[in-house]
């Protein structure tokens, strides 16, 4: 028990933290309100102002093309999907897997027969 009788006993005491019970700090609620409410007042008058400028594309032609390209692609895409019915997709896909060659399939593993 001797080896025990040097350990500090109680609470950790940290650097820079005072007791639970000593100062604790008034909430600025209302002034932080305050200003928040003049914050958005004037965001919102900024976002009028922006919204009457005119937009200014700064993409080069190249990719105004590209994009209406991807466009484009896109919509043929979703519209491809859309004119087959999950029956005909089906259909296909085991139109494909009969088409494969027997690879993948699982080996022979005895070799006595």
């Amino acid at each position: 028990m001797s080896e025990y009788a040097k350990v500090q006993k109680g609470a950790l005491k940290l650097k820079g933290v005072g007791s639970v019970s000593a100062g604790k700090k008034k909430k600025k609620k209302d002034r932080e309100s305050k200003q928040r409410m003049e914050q958005v007042l004037s965001n919102e008058s900024d976002e009028d102002v922006n919204a009457k400028k005119t937009f200014m594309d700064k993409r080069t032609p190249a990719q105004i093309a590209f994009d209406k390209m991807q466009e484009k692609r896109q919509m043929e895409r979703i519209l491809n999907k859309a004119s087959k019915t999950h029956k005909l997709r089906v259909e296909d896909f085991n139109r494909h897997l009969d088409a494969l060659t027997e690879h993948y399939d699982i080996p022979k593993v005895s070799w006595t027969k």
